[in-house]
């Protein structure tokens, strides 16, 4: 069976790559998929994005590393014939946000969504968060 893991990944987390390698162990193939996010900016350019997935893919066999900047995450899944979309939860806010796009998901196109939840030792990690402290100046 495969999966598609997507993310806006700007920039790709320790939370991120947890997530991955667990869901490369429960999955045949697992895609890793830079996708857009409209109600974000983005700070790093997808091509960046996607080679710093391909170091965290790397010796996961199973991993593939894509890009989809337009459209619907459905219209890739169809293209892709993939029928199961991964999304990492760290708590109850993120699981009020992706209950809704996973039941969307459902309705236009047959995906399931399977929640993996946030290491605890990861789960504070956000890519807003490293972004923020990436610009701080160092004490």
């Amino acid at each position: 069976m495969r999966a598609l893991f997507p993310g806006s990944f700007d920039p790709v987390t320790q939370g991120h790559v947890d997530v991955l390698r667990r869901a490369a162990l429960l999955f045949d193939e697992v895609v890793v998929c830079v996708m857009s996010n409209s109600s974000k900016v983005g700070r790093f350019p997808v091509a960046e994005r996607l080679d710093r997935l391909r170091t965290a893919a790397s010796g996961l066999s199973n991993v593939t590393v894509d890009s989809h900047t337009g459209g619907l995450l459905v219209d890739y899944c169809r293209r892709a014939g993939i029928d199961v979309v991964i999304r990492g939860v760290r708590g109850v806010p993120d699981l009020d946000y992706e209950m809704p796009m996973a039941r969307m998901n459902h309705e236009l196109a047959g995906v399931e969504t399977f929640f993996i939840a946030a290491d605890p030792a990861l789960a504070h990690i956000s890519s807003t968060l490293v972004t923020a402290m990436s610009r701080q100046d160092p004490v």
